[in-house]
């Protein structure tokens, strides 16, 4: 990842942006519900990340600071389709647990607002680095054009701290918290309308 990059280039490294935010994450309660072991959750969740990482590229903006933030933003302005061979590539990926997978993936569609915005799929700093403001950075830029563009913004924050860090940049709540599966750990589903 190059430094301060917004993407829409070639010059984002999808595995280093997938392995950023798989370290960043590894330890929120949502993907302790995916993976059990830490280590496999880290592997597991650091490829996954990164076909989200290629698809935000394709379908939607990835901003990074070097290689200590990345904002993975998909465009939900115009329909686009998903990941190639998703549930294949996923399947290969996590075998066994992958049912858990799907159940995620299906409890965030199912509770997907539908409407014209731009999703935050992913907003990760490496974990030396977090609260140091580089997340903020990389949030403020991609809502100035949103704001610009007269777009709304949604994310599904997972955990009350970091929606409370939304909520300073102008995200709601979007009705009630939901939660996953099977005892899971709930989400907090966040838009903001353009400023």
């Amino acid at each position: 990842m190059t430094s301060d990059q917004a993407a829409g280039t070639s010059a984002v490294d999808v595995v280093a942006a997938g392995a950023l935010i798989a370290a960043a994450f590894a330890d929120l309660p949502t993907a302790q519900w995916l993976v059990a072991d830490r280590d496999l959750r880290v592997r597991l969740l650091g490829e996954q990340f990164s076909w989200f990482a290629e698809h935000g590229l394709k379908h939607g903006v990835v901003h990074t600071i070097g290689d200590e933030a990345v904002a993975v933003w998909f465009d939900n302005t115009a329909d686009a389709p998903w990941i190639d061979r998703y549930d294949e590539r996923l399947d290969a990926l996590v075998g066994d647990r992958h049912p858990r997978f799907a159940m995620l993936d299906a409890t965030f569609a199912e509770h997907h607002p539908h409407g014209p915005h731009f999703h935050l799929a992913l907003l990760a700093t490496r974990p030396d680095r977090q609260g140091t403001g580089l997340g903020a950075r990389l949030l403020e830029r991609q809502l100035a054009r949103l704001d610009e563009a007269g777009v709304a913004g949604y994310l599904e924050a997972a955990e009350p701290r970091s929606a409370a860090l939304y909520a300073r940049y102008g995200f709601e709540p979007l009705g009630e918290p939901f939660h996953l599966p099977e005892d899971g750990p709930p989400m907090f589903p966040m838009w903001r309308e353009p400023r």
